[in-house]
């Protein structure tokens, strides 16, 4: 798309760093330049404000990646490029069918009722729990990591979503300000909410998660 669009060499084009390196490599496989920009820490996706502040003479484009089933703000996005002349591509996650869609929210619903001691997601824009992210707070120590190994211990198959953010990777690596990604890859945990788990191994993942997020508040 970015191709067709003629964006090339010489080219800047905003994309997040928290997720996947492929759209970032899709930039440089163009010959353009990818500019990471932060994200909202409620959504996951790129923050509209923080698009803006990325933008320079010489950026054609925005690559909006939508996220663990959580819509980007597509309208402001797509607000910031009409503003600079910026053409606005969009990521979309696979669609899962509805009934399986359906499934997933009750179960994340399930969750939304009886986590204690971790942050559940804001399920607001039509969630989808494509994942079911919740965030460990942290006190210095890696409580995250601590806590995941700790839940596996116990039966439950979580998974941190995005280990390294593309601008720490060595081939990106960029001296850029962005805290909400920093903050995000260190705190997320993604939880089970698969149509095919039963009322059981949802109580396993809540007594799990619950046994242990007492203790990991962060200090006062």
């Amino acid at each position: 798309m970015l191709r067709a669009a003629g964006v090339g060499i010489g080219d800047e084009v905003v994309v997040p760093a928290f997720g996947n390196v492929e759209v970032a490599e899709a930039v440089t496989l163009v010959g353009a330049l990818p500019v990471f920009a932060d994200i909202d820490p409620v959504t996951y996706c790129l923050d509209p404000y923080a698009v803006e502040a990325a933008v320079t003479a010489r950026t054609a484009a925005v690559v909006v990646v939508h996220r663990f089933g959580r819509p980007a703000d597509v309208g402001q996005l797509h607000a910031v490029g009409q503003r600079h002349g910026l053409l606005v591509l969009e990521q979309a996650e696979c669609e899962a069918p509805y009934d399986e869609v359906a499934q997933r929210r009750q179960r994340a619903a399930y969750l939304d009722g009886r986590l204690r001691g971790v942050r559940t997601p804001d399920g607001g824009d039509g969630h989808t729990y494509q994942q079911y992210v919740v965030r460990v707070p942290g006190n210095g120590r890696p409580d995250r990591d601590a806590f995941a190994r700790a839940v596996r211990a116990k039966g439950v198959d979580c998974r941190v979503p995005v280990k390294t953010p593309v601008h720490r990777l060595p081939e990106f690596r960029r001296y850029v300000s962005l805290p909400e990604t920093e903050r995000a890859a260190d705190e997320t945990l993604a939880l089970p909410v698969d149509a095919s788990l039963t009322k059981r191994d949802m109580q396993r993942i809540v007594a799990a998660c619950n046994a242990l997020g007492g203790l990991l508040q962060p200090a006062s």
